[in-house]
């Protein structure tokens, strides 16, 4: 390990962990990728290595935390420069995609259970409702962004109230989602790094030939009568539970688009404005979902087509 790599995990995972400060709408984006350099540099060196960068990184970071009066800024890097270690092991022995993503994901989910257990002790707070406090404060700050973009107040206060009611009863799964979601783009992202600093990827199944597995539709089925039929918690819970079965679906629907993409060869402008689309239009964020519930039906791709006798 040279002063070189130091330099490169040190400033790409602090570069990537200040963005969210000076980039409000873009810097969260950046801050998910913090884990890259971590795992990285895991990889090039070896994880003993990666191990001592990550408690360099993470002895900076407090310091600078307690310079500028944040010091909740130790626990973050722990758990994203973690998040990186722990894909490097996983990389190392050769789980399927699925299962890298659903392991780093329980993995992120109890680390992150814990840091906001600290955080709530700190500030004598019960951890779930400081974590609501926290959904809201983002959920008021988002209004007022969209408020200075010119949208009527009306509409400001519909979405505020439909936001505010949907955080106050599926915050779990949305938290869920996130971390997978976290874990899914590092997991994307790393592959043109490996490929550029000449490291051996996984050899995972390519993204657009990936489906969900057949046995989580009888999830689908049952959260989806249990939200109608049943009362109470078991309501609530039905609905966190079938959130996040939708969300792996849309990821379903998501890898048939690329894979028409890809057999079609479109250029990349038509490439990017589909993506656009489907980030803009929340329409389609549904229709892919669907598409991916149905494909184990339908095979739109054809994936499990007989080969037909000669």
């Amino acid at each position: 390990m040279n002063k070189k790599d130091v330099l490169g995990c040190v400033g790409g995972a602090g570069f990537l962990f200040l963005c969210s400060a000076y980039f409000p709408f873009f810097g969260p984006f950046f801050c998910l990728l913090t884990p890259l350099p971590f795992l990285y540099y895991s990889n090039k060196l070896g994880i003993q290595d990666g191990i001592k960068l990550a408690f360099f990184t993470v002895v900076l970071a407090g310091i600078a935390g307690l310079m500028v009066g944040y010091p909740q800024a130790i626990l973050f890097c722990v758990e994203l420069s973690a998040l990186g270690l722990v894909l490097a092991e996983l990389f190392k022995r050769r789980f399927s995609l699925g299962q890298t993503i659903l392991f780093a994901s329980l993995f992120m989910t109890l680390m992150s259970a814990g840091h906001l257990f600290i955080v709530s002790l700190s500030r004598d707070l019960e951890p779930f409702d400081m974590l609501l406090d926290y959904l809201h404060g983002h959920l008021k700050e988002t209004i007022g962004a969209y408020e200075k973009m010119g949208m009527p107040r009306e509409s400001t206060i519909e979405l505020e109230t439909y936001a505010r009611a949907f955080i106050d009863t599926v915050y779990p799964s949305l938290f869920i989602v996130g971390t997978g979601f976290t874990v899914w783009l590092n997991i994307v992202v790393a592959r043109p790094l490996f490929k550029r600093g000449d490291l051996k990827y996984p050899d995972f199944v390519p993204m657009d030939r990936w489906e969900a597995p057949e046995v989580l539709i009888w999830g689908v089925i049952a959260s989806g009568f249990s939200l109608f039929l049943l009362p109470g918690v078991i309501r609530s819970l039905a609905a966190n539970v079938l959130i996040v079965l939708m969300a792996i679906y849309l990821f379903h629907g998501l890898s048939i688009i690329v894979f028409f993409l890809h057999k079609y060869r479109l250029p990349p402008w038509i490439r990017i404005g589909v993506y656009l689309l489907i980030i803009i239009q929340q329409l389609f964020l549904v229709l892919l979902a669907l598409a991916g519930v149905f494909d184990q039906w339908v095979d739109f791709r054809k994936l499990h087509k007989e080969p037909e006798a000669s």
